[in-house]
């Protein structure tokens, strides 16, 4: 069965969960996820694995994302967004140069309180649930990081910029916190993501040419399983230990690329990813146990990655 990463570029209106059941309708496919919720509001890029590669989208919620903005000044709501309820409006009595000043002290790291509506979940459940019962849960604040904002264009009310950011940066509380330093409040009312990590939406594909693909292997929105991540690569000689459990020593190694002790790393068949793994040694030690004729173990299985029958 095929498995891999689908580039999406997702319109607004659809949450990322609705885009997983189209998806999985188009391929007839049960194993469909997704890495990194996008607003319904928002468009841009959504990393949707399927088959085996719902096993690794984990690792790409950590990648850092840019995202092309604009918001309104003087608008309070309480989701932050334009499809919010509006709860305050003040006049923008401040220049230009004051908003661009205030717009770029926010690059660096700063703790950001996560919107009341949001897919973060508190007790089980998410916020935005529990929002919509009555019940507002205000979490604590946590550190994120802007690392960069460029491209600022201003005509109040409204103010663009596309800012690159950590992962677990909320584009909407950070429109709010300009407003709020400002001293007028805001509110976003465009949001396009253009990239996670590598991934870039120029490469994406819309639900509906989704549709239309004669087939997606050969579609630029289609990642292999293989080419997801970017760990080090390491290539075994005999892939069934690894699916019995046997931990990787140095005369399983067929070839292996550099990494670090405790890095995570890619464990390859011939060109068939089948595990990952936390590597023990260095490769740069490796080395030595090899010279040396020391079998040791040299990294920890974190996840074997298989199909029935293999």
């Amino acid at each position: 069965m095929l498995s891999g990463l689908l580039l999406i570029d997702k319109e607004k209106g659809p949450t990322s969960h609705d885009v997983v059941e189209q998806v999985r309708k188009i391929l007839k496919i049960k194993q469909v996820g997704h890495a990194g919720t996008l607003d319904p509001f928002a468009t841009g890029l959504l990393l949707v694995g399927f088959g085996k590669a719902t096993r690794l989208l984990e690792y790409l919620q950590g990648e850092g994302k840019i995202y092309q903005v604009k918001m309104k000044l003087g608008l309070i709501t309480d989701t932050f967004d334009i499809t919010g309820n509006v709860m305050e409006e003040h006049p923008v009595d401040v220049g230009e140069s004051v908003i661009l000043e205030v717009v770029k002290s926010f690059v660096g790291k700063y703790a950001q309180v996560p919107p009341a509506y949001s897919a973060r979940k508190y007790q089980g459940k998410k916020l935005y649930e529990l929002a919509r019962d009555g019940k507002i849960i205000n979490l604590p604040p946590r550190n994120v990081e802007i690392y960069e904002i460029s491209d600022v264009r201003i005509e109040v009310p409204y103010v663009e910029f596309t800012a690159k950011v950590s992962a677990g940066t909320y584009i909407r509380s950070l429109c709010m916190d300009i407003g709020y330093k400002i001293g007028c409040g805001a509110t976003a009312v465009e949001l396009r993501r253009i990239s996670v990590g590598k991934f870039k939406v120029d490469d994406a594909v819309r639900i509906d040419e989704l549709k239309e693909a004669k087939g997606i292997e050969n579609l630029s929105a289609f990642v292999p399983l293989e080419s997801m991540l970017d760990f080090p690569k390491v290539r075994i000689i005999d892939e069934k230990k690894v699916y019995n459990g046997m931990q990787p020593k140095v005369s399983d190694l067929q070839h292996y690329e550099k990494f670090e002790k405790d890095e995570k790393i890619q464990v390859f068949y011939h060109d068939k990813l089948i595990a990952l793994a936390m590597a023990e040694r260095s490769s740069q030690f490796i080395d030595t146990l090899a010279k040396q004729g020391r079998d040791e173990r040299i990294a920890t299985l974190k996840k074997v990655i298989k199909t029935e029958g293999e």
